[in-house]
């Protein structure tokens, strides 16, 4: 959680890239000593930082995100949707290309139809029943 509070906490002054990266690069220290001095490495500004780490100001919603993804039938990472259909875990470019040639499809129809390209996502996700 505490990992995930500091990439938001970066992100909100636009280095999320660089902590993820930090935070990448040393996965065995992501305690909390260890994201403060990432967080000074990469020039937060420490006021905002800590603040926003101390008060705990993204926790909700990182909480809600959660929930989302485990509704959703995400129980790790990594995760991927594409319109809704759900891969789980590290993929090959396979796996991706034979979901979405199989949306490209779908879409294709929906255009012969006459569904215009504005509306294509919409009636994707009207299309999946509700969980």
């Amino acid at each position: 959680m505490e990992a995930a509070e500091a990439a938001m906490a970066a992100n909100a002054q636009g280095k999320f890239w660089q902590m993820h990266d930090k935070m990448f690069a040393n996965q065995q220290a992501l305690d909390r000593p260890s994201l403060d001095k990432f967080a000074a490495e990469i020039g937060l500004n420490m006021a905002k930082y800590k603040a926003a780490m101390d008060q705990h100001l993204y926790k909700q919603q990182i909480d809600d995100d959660s929930k989302t993804g485990t509704a959703n039938g995400a129980s790790g990472t990594p995760a991927f949707f594409i319109n809704g259909q759900f891969l789980s875990g590290a993929q090959p470019f396979e796996s991706f290309k034979k979901v979405i040639d199989a949306e490209m499809q779908k879409a294709d129809a929906l255009v012969k139809k006459g569904t215009s390209l504005e509306k294509i996502y919409d009636a994707e996700m009207a299309a999946i029943p509700a969980k």
